[in-house]
């Protein structure tokens, strides 16, 4: 019988509350030596040891690197990452875009410490392995398991600060759940997308939109080295007037700007047609993300410049 095997990564799964309070880390995984863990068939590997927080696309460069080795051995029938939640949905979804894989890679977390009274981080690890040691879950790309329920990376995120049902796929909803006797899908799910890079030197900038943006706030990357922007835009994708004109200096100088809104619920498009309406803005050059949130964005965009995608196919890599 095949293993799973567990990469540990860091976050409040792996940390303990002290007597005053506050969450710290551990040198030791507190979940790694309990007993319910080891009634499934694994193998435990720890990766980085780090808060979300401190995760950067280049470890994420290095845990995707480190999964397609293990893919490669055959040696397992699916693959679990244990990460901190505040990044977790960024990880996952860098993953999912950088790696083909035929067995299941699920991502897992908790939003209460080991030690915790009603922690969740060994239950959410059990189900976490029970859903990538499942055929049913191959060929879904990278899934995230939280709560009792599947979600894919792609349109998972975090909803709440501190409640335990934070991860939500607002667009469209979970695509399975974890039951005690078994697991369901009920969607069926796409992985087509993959943009493999070997290295990470494109800079890419995330901005939000808020009522009254100046120019001044934003001029200041007209002589700043980046390759992109993404910036949160109001509603189905506009922005405030006074910050246009930098807006298509940018465009102009070079720089992909690509909008996607700052609202959780939805798509960009180009609608309205005044000073700062999405379809002026197209016609300038802006391109629309049409269901991702801004950090997601701001990775594919990553992946894309990494791999010297044309500003066509850029377009389409967002629209599709």
């Amino acid at each position: 019988m095949k293993k799973t095997l567990i990469i540990h990564t860091g976050g409040t799964i792996s940390m303990k509350e002290n007597h005053d309070g506050g969450v710290v880390e551990t040198e030791a995984h507190p979940l790694s030596k309990l007993e319910a863990l080891h009634r499934f068939p694994i193998d435990e590997v720890q990766l980085f040891h780090l808060p979300s927080p401190h995760i950067t696309p280049n470890h994420m460069l290095q845990l995707a690197n480190f999964i397609s080795e293990k893919v490669e051995t055959q040696l397992y029938n699916g693959i679990v990452v244990t990460h901190g939640t505040d990044t977790l949905e960024e990880t996952s979804y860098f993953i999912d875009l950088s790696i083909k894989s035929f067995i299941p890679i699920v991502f897992t977390g908790a939003m209460r410490s080991s030690n915790e009274i009603g922690s969740d981080g060994l239950y959410n690890l059990i189900c976490a392995i029970r859903v990538a040691s499942n055929p049913k879950a191959s060929n879904r790309g990278v899934l995230v398991v939280m709560n009792d329920e599947i979600h894919t990376a792609q349109y998972v995120t975090k909803t709440s600060t501190s409640n335990v049902s934070t991860f939500q796929s607002p667009q469209f909803g979970p695509v399975g759940m974890v039951t005690k006797q078994d697991i369901y899908f009920y969607q069926k799910t796409y992985h087509e997308e993959v943009f493999p890079v070997a290295s990470l030197s494109k800079k890419v900038l995330l901005l939000k939109a808020y009522a009254g943006m100046d120019n001044e706030s934003i001029e200041h990357l007209l002589s700043a080295n980046i390759e992109g922007i993404i910036l949160e835009a109001l509603g189905q994708g506009n922005i405030p007037p006074m910050i246009v004109p930098t807006i298509k200096k940018l465009i102009n100088q070079g720089v992909t700007v690509l909008f996607v809104s700052r609202c959780y619920k939805g798509i960009v498009q180009p609608t309205y047609d005044y000073i700062g309406g999405g379809r002026a803005l197209l016609e300038e050059g802006v391109i629309f993300a049409n269901h991702l949130n801004g950090p997601k964005a701001r990775l594919k965009l990553m992946l894309l410049l990494e791999n010297n995608a044309t500003q066509q196919e850029i377009m389409r890599a967002f629209r599709d």
